[in-house]
């Protein structure tokens, strides 16, 4: 890897997509807190400072702890970023007459800059802020404005600080990705090699180099990441690696033993733990989310804990950890709050005395499955959506009850199997049924009936930080609300969910 970008995050929503602009460049990036105390490596060829829901004029407003002017790298500054940039040089910065939020029209100033260069005189980008820049500091020159932004972009001098009032990293903003392109290809001179092939090379080498002849073991779910995190493993260290697949009794219809056969073949080395009793036993009575989740989590570590003991001289635990959970769990204080509890980083127990690999933590969901395509895994294994830590308990408001898990599997399999039947299920990053905690009337026959509700969801999304609802067919939708009534007993009723995220999640709980 020839060199990195790193991201200062001052609490934007749009921080993670600027993150993910780059890696499209194929070259790394890593996200750190604004306020993290660093010593730049050599690695590092540039810096990008993202935007903030905060304002420069506030008291204690966001500053870096790095001294970006005398970092020694080129610097832009995307939206709070500049304005920041501007603010400490003793340029003016004001609330907008009215909050610019939105498509505006951009006017190149001086097409002569590197940041410019292949962006026509006119374009379309993406504006989102209350406070503007109304008067650059002297030395600064102006390279682009707007019909109401004066400053929309400008340069320090002859210096390598650049700093721009429009988001570059939404795909509204039209030249968008060349401006990236131009700062971090062309300025920074960063060569475009981070790519699956090289990452599973770089990555192989070095956890040979950091396990050495260690024994590690790795809890498997069945989902892209673990999957993706054991062969890489395997391919590191063979035989050292053992993989545990613990069936908590919330899985779908059928996976536990389909999961283990989908295993067959790719030569890991996979004990099954059959647990359901244990877990759907604990879950009796417990109807709080957040406490199914952390009895969940528990009993999971309890069971690894007991399989994994049996394993002689056992030194690393592996998890499928990836970039959106390190993120989230690290997130800028102030910035954002914590939605739920992750399964993965944060969630150890203290007195774990295993140490932790995770050879993911650098990926996206989306650079996850490309690395698997690398490695050969099969589609049917990379394809699979996303699924919760916790399964199914959360997809069940309410009490979780064997009656219930019941039900919801087979709802929950005429579902997804309809989906892939009908040449669906690869256009939707995750879908499910949710048991509802609702009874309705309804009529069978020539009865009465007061049973369950079943809701499916269904939403596209690229790495699941934010999503939509599917558009799915009406006529599907019908299909398999009379498949669902038809064959499950116990519901008489089905409706859809059609909720974004934000501001609804994707699960229920």
């Amino acid at each position: 890897m020839s060199g990195e970008i790193l991201i200062l995050d001052f609490g934007s929503q749009y921080t993670q997509l600027i993150a993910r602009r780059v890696r499209e460049l194929n070259v790394y990036c890593e996200i750190v807190p604004f306020n993290k105390q660093l010593e730049l490596s050599p690695s590092v060829k540039g810096i990008i400072l993202s935007g903030s829901p905060s304002s420069v004029r506030e008291e204690g407003a966001p500053a870096p702890a790095l001294d970006v002017e005398h970092c020694g790298v080129p610097v832009l500054g995307i939206c709070y970023g500049a304005q920041w940039l501007a603010w400490k040089s003793g340029g003016t910065v004001a609330p907008a007459g009215s909050r610019e939020y939105g498509r505006a029209e951009l006017h190149v100033k001086d097409a002569s800059d590197p940041l410019m260069k292949g962006i026509p005189a006119d374009s379309r980008v993406w504006m989102s802020h209350g406070d503007t820049i109304t008067d650059l500091p002297a030395g600064f020159r102006m390279l682009a404005s707007t019909d109401a932004v004066d400053n929309a972009a400008f340069r320090i001098g002859d210096s390598l600080i650049w700093g721009i009032q429009f988001h570059a990293e939404v795909h509204h903003s039209e030249f968008g990705a060349r401006f990236l392109e131009n700062f971090v290809l062309g300025i920074c001179g960063v060569a475009p090699d981070w790519t699956p092939e090289n990452f599973i090379e770089s990555t192989v080498a070095h956890l040979r180099a950091q396990i050495g002849k260690d024994r590690v073991v790795l809890g498997l779910s069945g989902g892209v990441d673990s999957t993706v995190a054991a062969v890489l493993l395997h391919k590191a260290i063979g035989a050292q690696l053992h993989c545990i697949f613990v069936d908590s009794g919330l899985l779908r219809k059928d996976e536990f033993a389909s999961v283990l056969e989908s295993y067959k073949g790719m030569g890991l080395n996979v004990t099954g733990v059959n647990a359901s009793a244990r877990f759907l036993g604990d879950l009796a009575g417990v109807t709080d989310p957040e406490k199914k989740r952390k009895t969940i989590g528990r009993d999971f570590v309890e069971v690894f804990n007991e399989a994994a003991s049996k394993i002689k001289d056992v030194s690393w635990l592996g998890q499928g950890t990836i970039y959106p959970d390190v993120i989230e769990s690290s997130a800028v204080p102030g910035a954002s709050a914590t939605i739920k509890s992750h399964h993965n980083v944060g969630g150890l127990p203290e007195d774990m005395k295993l140490k932790v690999v995770e050879p993911l933590r650098q990926l996206f969901k989306d650079e996850v499955r490309r690395v698997g395509a690398a490695l050969g895994i099969p589609p049917l294994i990379l394809g699979r959506h996303p699924f919760p830590g916790p399964g199914l308990a959360i997809r069940i408001l309410g009490e979780v009850t064997p009656e219930k898990v019941a039900i919801l599997q087979e709802a929950d399999a005429v579902f997804i199997d309809a989906l892939r039947r009908e040449g669906l299920y690869d256009t939707i990053w995750q879908a499910g049924a949710i048991l509802l905690p609702v009874k309705s009337v309804g009529v069978m026959g020539d009865g009465r009936t007061y049973e369950n509700c079943i809701a499916l969801r269904a939403v596209t999304s690229v790495d699941g930080m934010t999503a939509d609802w599917a558009r799915l067919p009406y006529e599907f939708l019908a299909s398999v609300s009379d498949a669902i009534i038809r064959s499950v007993k116990g519901v008489n009723r089905v409706v859809y969910d059609i909720c974004s995220k934000p501001p609804a999640t994707i699960e229920w709980e």
